[in-house]
């Protein structure tokens, strides 16, 4: 072999390996301000546990490896423990008093609301905060009387090399231009409730769209019968004894799997 071409073939083989290292220790979840088709690869600053708490509702509290702290759509008064919650970042899906309650929130969070002021059109959310990327997914509602549609957003939170994606109020599977927005996802807080959101039928024909590996259903009241309907098969379903689930990129199950978090009533923070 001529040194010319041994010194390619050493140099691609270098490449080759260089590039295989660099993208095992990334995530794939999609920055909607990068153009083409190909799934946004960004670094990942970490890949330790990340925890997720459940309130009710639409309302979690995210937080990463390293600290970072991000609650979602912050119930008003309505029938849930109100906790209390000091977080880095408060994402608004919906603005309704079910979902937009970021007085809550104590401390000096950043706000990210998916609809701009007065609720007529979407803001364009894709920011990294710390060690955590943000953005949002424009969505439909249209089970609301009197309203052909009402606006919202879903948001995507890319962290310790995990994509997890909150619906929002969303009525209906995802369309393509929805789904290449979201791109990839691990974790996905689907809404299951019916009514004026999309019911268990429609959250499991998102799954499939998705396929993520850890789906937890929100957004149903204490309404047993809605979630008996949602994990009526194919996947495997584990009722938990808390509203908290710890996960990492490791402990991700090999297939969708399906994780009941406990229904706060008062008296349980």
């Amino acid at each position: 072999m001529k040194k010319g071409s041994l010194l390619l073939l050493i140099v691609f083989h270098l490449w080759a390996w260089l590039a295989l290292s660099v993208y095992s220790g990334l995530a794939a979840c999609r920055n909607p301000n990068v153009a083409g088709d190909e799934p946004f690869i960004g670094s990942v600053a970490g890949s330790g546990p990340i925890e997720i708490k459940w309130f009710g509702h639409s309302f979690f509290q995210i937080t990463s490896s390293g600290g970072t702290r991000i609650i979602t759509d912050p119930f008003g008064a309505m029938g849930f423990p109100m906790p209390e919650v000091w977080p880095h970042v408060v994402t608004v899906g919906r603005e309704h008093g079910n979902h937009n309650n970021v007085a809550l929130a104590r401390g000096n969070p950043l706000v990210l609301r998916g609809l701009k002021e007065g609720a007529q059109d979407w803001n364009n959310i894709n920011l990294t905060f710390r060690d955590v990327l943000i953005y949002n997914v424009p969505v439909h509602q249209r089970g609301v009387p009197n309203y052909a549609s009402l606006k919202g957003s879903g948001f995507v939170f890319e962290m310790d090399g995990l994509c997890i994606f909150h619906s929002g109020d969303v009525s209906e599977p995802f369309n393509e231009d929805q789904l290449q927005l979201i791109g990839h996802v691990d974790v996905l807080l689907q809404v299951i409730g019916g009514v004026y959101t999309i019911g268990p039928e429609g959250a499991k024909k998102v799954i499939e769209q998705l396929k993520p590996k850890v789906v937890i259903p929100m957004h149903y009241w204490y309404q047993q019968g809605v979630l008996e309907r949602f994990i009526d098969g194919p996947y495997q379903t584990h009722f938990l004894n808390t509203n908290t689930l710890t996960i990492n990129k490791d402990s991700l199950p090999s297939s969708t799997e399906i994780f009941i978090l406990k229904v706060l009533r008062e008296g349980d923070l």
